[in-house]
């Protein structure tokens, strides 16, 4: 009997760091058992210490990476990550219109990456334009920081909760039909993240980590939400067990030297080689 294994489309640039972006987004599929295609939005040139170069791969390209994982694959989930300008917006929400027409439609679920943990700028100019007239509708479950959600609104960084959900409510307008806003850089014992849909207001908590590896943490909870919903679970309960999964992966990646700055979180192990040989 043949298996089946569940499918997701991850939609990204690549990290040549290997802590965020695809990368990130691979690992984190590939530990929770799901199998993910991609499509490759940018070549970056980056380390710990922060980004040196960025290639943007043509728009067309980038759609045809697209189609070629719809057309073979049944895709349960998509998740977005970097598109760098609005040409490649504009690429992947018209493909993305075409898989919503597939017999069964897939999760969308988008991390608008506009910066690296750097602080490199990852969008150029158009782009928020293009988010939330072409993308935004088409979005199940948007992942925003809060430096991110206050440039999709053009307003100044939630201090607080209350200023989080209400900037949440202001989203959901834009088109999305959830918003999961992340608090990580709130003050506090807690890091808190905030679930605002159509109906409801659900704030999920865990204690903070002291930790200088924080790279990729973004990539990570957005995939591994695609990842749970594949496997069936429900948005409110997949963002519960895709934050449970990074804060493990912030615990796991805390005390890993990797280079000479802030290195990544670790979804999985990392295997060390044995020592010596026979």
């Amino acid at each position: 009997m043949t298996a089946r294994t569940t499918i997701a489309l991850a939609v990204a640039g690549s990290d040549s760091g290997g802590g965020a972006g695809i990368q990130a987004d691979l690992k984190t599929f590939a530990a929770l058992g799901v199998h993910a295609a991609t499509a490759i939005t940018a070549l970056t040139a980056q380390n710990t210490l922060g980004v040196r170069a960025i290639h943007l791969a043509p728009p067309e390209i980038v759609a045809a990476q697209i189609d070629a994982a719809r057309e073979d694959f049944d895709i349960a989930a998509v998740k977005i990550g970097m598109l760098g300008d609005a040409a490649i917006v504009e690429a992947a929400a018209d493909r993305l219109a075409f898989l919503a027409k597939a017999k069964t439609r897939p999760f969308v679920v988008y991390d608008p990456v506009m910066t690296a943990s750097s602080g490199d700028a990852l969008s150029g100019a158009g782009f928020i334009e293009a988010v939330k007239s072409r993308l935004l509708p088409l979005v199940d479950c948007l992942t925003p920081n809060l430096a991110e959600a206050a440039a999709l609104l053009g307003e100044p960084i939630a201090g607080n909760e209350a200023d989080m959900v209400r900037q949440g409510w202001t989203l959901i307008a834009l088109g999305p039909r959830a918003v999961l806003l992340k608090g990580g850089h709130l003050r506090g014992d807690e890091a808190v993240d905030i679930l605002v849909t159509a109906g409801a207001v659900r704030r999920f908590a865990a204690p903070r980590i002291a930790s200088g590896n924080t790279h990729g943490t973004g990539c990570t909870l957005s995939s591994a939400i695609a990842a749970f919903l594949t496997l069936g679970a429900s948005l409110e309960n997949a963002v519960e067990r895709a934050k449970a999964f990074v804060t493990a992966a912030v615990e796991r990646g805390a005390d890993v030297r990797l280079g000479a700055g802030p290195g990544p979180v670790l979804p999985a192990p990392l295997q060390r080689a044995a020592e010596g040989g026979e």
